[in-house]
């Protein structure tokens, strides 16, 4: 097939990795972000998302010839808006012409665009000054939506994933030095980075969604377990337009949620031969295992194409027995537990680390952008286990030396305050940091993230140190720190009463 040349300012369809063409127009990249070496690639501005990317030039097609083949293939809403964003700039962009044209003859004939070579580095040189962009004004931080599930197949790409080519990465807007305009719609806004490694991303670009920025899934949603971090994130998915059904074990916990307008779950099967997509969030690997293997129990309303996402922070090998049961009855599996508390889940500001089927996770992108900021795949099933129980070991930890550094500044005649105001000036300042001794002083140890919680993490991951012959003296250290003050009747307060373990 002959080369197809392109130039600053023409439309194109582009195609991102897994992704279906989209349309999208050949811009100047800012000054600060460079051209990936080693590829001959252009950089694209997509319309209807405000996206931006280094596309590889055989991932790209000139608009109008093959626009009708596009619009057969791909049938979704948001590719209708972005065509219809087309169809509206070339009507301005005509109108912009005709009414130019007789300064244009005046002024003699315009200089030619330089065709785009593989060997410019800056592409900037090569704007032409009078063009304009996609909008009147300068590009906003951008984070890559999903673009559609529709295939491509008719159209010839070369569709190896992105994740194979170390070389070529794609940029957004938002890694450049330029602070986003102080007009841009607080919104969220869904984002793709594939890793060398192989793991991915999706991530909200803001933590306050306005209505309509996420378009719900057509999935019916399911929901087992509202305890401190289950309520906030069916609260937002609520928020966001999903249709939710819920079920907890104590049944007057769905009750504020069947006010908010979701459907009420008399057991975990009915609720999983209701929904699409059932999400668990319980307490540990007995109440997982119960939760699925159990009376009237997941596994009895798993039927092919169903999808079960256990958001428990649980053991690998309980992953791995979950994953089984679900998938030999057809099931597809997904685990996806959470990093946060109680206010982050509130918030909609919780990291998802997710693992397991890969489709399962593209299907609840829109869930993971209502519940969480960003979130992780990070392959098959039992890595973000792991995942998550080394995090949560580094946090228990951390908590557990902050609480130490408290009670020895007192024991030592310092002033335990201006030990933490130092501290939050210092390398280590963190929101984190602050709240949770700031609790301390104050004696509040209102539960965010149970204490009991964390020592069953410490001690899962301890003994995931041992399957693998790795120390964990320090893990091992803290835990049985947590073991007192579980002792002293702290197990349902907040992580931060650890620190009563030192003073009693």
């Amino acid at each position: 097939m002959a080369t197809v040349h392109l130039r600053i300012g023409d439309l194109v369809w582009g195609k991102l990795g897994r992704y279906p063409p989209w349309p999208g127009k050949v811009v100047s990249p800012p000054k600060d972000l460079k051209k990936p070496r080693g590829k001959k690639c252009h950089f694209v501005k997509f319309f209807g998302t405000e996206d931006h990317a280094w596309i590889k030039v055989e991932q790209l097609k000139p608009y109008h010839p093959h626009k009708e083949e596009m619009i057969k293939i791909n049938k979704g809403k948001r590719f209708q808006q972005a065509v219809d964003a087309v169809e509206e700039y070339l009507k301005k962009a005509k109108g912009k012409d005709q009414n130019s044209e007789g300064k244009a003859e005046s002024k003699g004939k315009k200089k030619p665009l330089k065709i785009l070579d593989e060997n410019d580095e800056d592409l900037s040189a090569l704007k032409d000054p009078s063009e304009k962009d996609l909008t009147d004004s300068e590009p906003e931080p951008a984070a890559l939506e999903r673009l559609g599930t529709a295939s491509g197949s008719a159209f010839k790409w070369d569709s190896s994933p992105v994740k194979d080519d170390p070389h070529f990465h794609h940029f957004l807007l938002s890694q450049s030095e330029k602070p986003a305009s102080s007009m841009e719609p607080i919104s969220k806004r869904l984002k793709i980075v594939e890793e060398d490694a192989g793991s991915t991303s999706i991530q909200a670009a803001d933590s306050t969604a306005i209505n309509g920025s996420i378009t719900p899934t057509d999935k019916r949603i399911g929901f087992l377990g509202l305890g401190l971090m289950g309520s906030g994130v069916v609260s937002n998915l609520l928020k966001m337009g999903h249709v939710v059904t819920v079920w907890n074990r104590t049944a007057e916990k769905c009750d504020l949620f069947i006010q908010e307008g979701a459907r009420l779950g008399r057991t975990p099967a009915e609720v999983v031969s209701m929904c699409d997509i059932t999400f668990s969030c319980v307490s540990d690997p007995k109440a997982a295992r119960d939760l699925v293997l159990g009376p009237s129990g997941v596994l009895q309303g798993i039927r092919p194409g169903k999808c079960y996402v256990e958001m428990s922070t649980v053991d690998p090998e309980t992953i791995t027995e979950l994953s089984q049961s679900v998938t030999s009855r057809g099931g597809r599996f997904l685990e996806a537990p959470v990093a946060g508390s109680q206010q982050l889940s509130n918030d909609g500001m919780l990291v998802i680390v997710a693992a397991g089927d890969r489709t399962v996770y593209e299907d609840c992108s829109s869930c993971f952008m209502a519940m969480g900021k960003t979130s992780f795949f990070l392959g098959e099933a039992g890595n973000a286990a792991r995942m998550m129980l080394i995090l949560n070991m580094v946090q228990g930890s951390f908590m557990a030396t902050i609480a130490e550094g408290l009670t020895l500044a007192q024991a030592t005649g310092q002033s335990q305050q201006t030990f933490l105001d130092i501290l939050c000036q210092g390398q280590m300042a963190s929101t984190f940091v602050d709240q949770k001794c700031q609790n301390i002083l104050q004696g509040n140890f209102k539960p965010d993230y149970y204490l009991k919680h964390i020592q069953k993490d410490l001690r899962l991951a301890i003994s995931m140190g041992d399957n693998a012959n790795h120390p964990t003296p320090m893990a091992a250290a803290a835990n049985e720190v947590y073991k007192r003050a579980k002792a002293l009747d702290q197990s349902d307060n907040d992580i931060s009463a650890v620190y009563r373990a030192y003073i009693h």
